[in-house]
C-alpha cells in the first residue's frame, strides 16, 4: 500500500493504526475505509462545489476527506468520540479553513451558530452512527420550519431502515418512518453497501438514502402527524378502528370525515390519507381548545 492516498493524506488504515482507533459499539461506530466508496457517497449528495456540508460521526474522516476532495467549500463535522479529533485535525490542516470539527453529541449540538456564515447551500451527508440515525432523521424531517435549513440529506442506514424510509403504501416495509420521510420530501435508495466495506463489519447490509424537501403543507402539524402515524402503526395488523382508538376516543367520527374505511389497516393508507387524518386531528384539537 502506498504511503499516501489520492488526496495526499495517508490511507485510512494507517490513520486508524497511528491514532489507536477502534470502532466502539457503544457509539454505533462502523468505520468506512474504502475511499472509492466514500467518494461515491459524497457524489450521491450532488455537486458539492461551493456547498456547506454537515457530517455527523466522521470518525477517522474517510467521508470527510471525500466531501472536501469533491469540492465542498466547508464541512461542519460533529464528532462525539474525542479519540478521533487528532485524525480530523490533520484533515483540517490539509484543507485550511474548510473543515470545522465540533466535539459533541449530534442530538444536542446547536448547529445554527456554525451555519450562520456558512458559504453556499447547506446539506447533510453522513455515515450515521446506527444507534442515533433514526432519531436524527425524524428530527430533521419534523422540524417546525419548512423548507428546512438543509437542502438535502444523503445518509447511510441499515438496509432495513433505508427500505422503510423509501417504502410505498401497501409494501411490507411501509410504516411510520415512510410517512414522516415522504409527506413533505422525496426519498430514494441510491445504492447498497456490503458489510465488508466497514471496520468492523456490521451484521447487516447498509444502504445510502437521498432525501430532498418538497413544498410545505402548512395545514398539517409535524407533531400531530408523528402522533397519528405512531398510533396507527403501533398495532399495524389491526384494523384502523382498533389501532386508532386513542384518537377516536376524542374524535369518534375521524375516519368517517376522512373518508377512510375503519376496516383498513395502516399500511394501506397513502401519504395523502395520513395527511388528511393529521389535518382533521389538528383542526379538532384547535376547536376543542377554543370551546374550553
Amino acid at each position: 500500500m502506498s504511503e499516501t492516498a489520492a488526496d495526499g493524506l495517508p490511507p485510512l488504515r494507517s490513520v486508524i493504526a497511528r491514532h489507536g482507533l477502534s470502532a466502539r459499539k457503544a457509539l454505533g461506530q462502523n468505520f468506512l475505509l474504502d475511499l472509492n466508496l466514500t467518494a461515491r457517497i459524497a457524489r450521491a449528495s450532488g455537486p458539492l462545489d461551493g456547498a456547506t456540508v454537515v457530517e455527523i460521526g466522521p470518525g477517522p474522516g474517510g467521508l470527510t476527506r471525500a466531501l472536501l476532495s469533491q469540492g465542498a467549500a466547508r464541512v461542519i463535522a460533529v464528532e462525539r468520540d474525542p479519540r478521533c479529533l487528532d485524525a480530523l485535525a490533520e484533515i483540517a490542516a490539509h484543507w485550511p479553513g474548510r473543515l470545522t470539527v465540533i466535539e459533541g453529541d449530534a442530538l444536542s449540538v446547536d448547529l445554527a451558530p456554525y451555519l450562520a456564515d456558512a458559504p453556499g447551500p447547506a446539506r447533510i451527508c453522513a455515515n450515521l452512527p446506527y444507534n442515533v440515525g433514526t432519531e436524527l432523521l425524524v428530527r430533521w424531517l419534523t422540524g417546525p420550519g419548512w423548507p428546512p435549513w438543509w437542502e438535502s440529506l444523503t445518509l447511510m442506514f441499515q438496509r432495513e431502515v433505508a427500505e422503510r424510509i423509501a417504502a410505498r403504501p401497501g409494501s411490507k416495509a411501509y410504516g411510520r418512518l415512510s410517512v414522516l420521510a415522504q409527506w413533505r420530501a422525496t426519498a430514494r435508495i441510491c445504492f447498497g453497501v456490503h458489510p465488508g466495506a466497514f471496520t468492523p463489519p456490521p451484521s447487516v447490509t447498509s444502504a445510502v438514502v437521498h432525501i430532498r424537501p418538497t413544498q410545505m403543507d402548512e395545514t398539517v402539524s409535524p407533531a400531530v402527524l408523528e402522533r397519528v402515524t405512531a398510533v396507527a402503526f403501533a398495532q399495524r395488523r389491526k384494523m384502523l378502528r382498533q389501532s386508532l382508538k386513542p384518537l377516536l376516543g376524542r374524535m369518534p367520527d375521524l375516519l368517517q370525515r376522512a373518508g377512510i374505511e375503519g376496516t383498513r389497516r395502516a399500511e394501506t393508507l397513502s401519504i395523502e390519507e395520513f395527511r388528511t387524518l393529521a389535518r382533521l386531528v389538528s383542526n379538532g384539537e384547535a376547536g376543542s381548545e377554543q370551546r374550553d
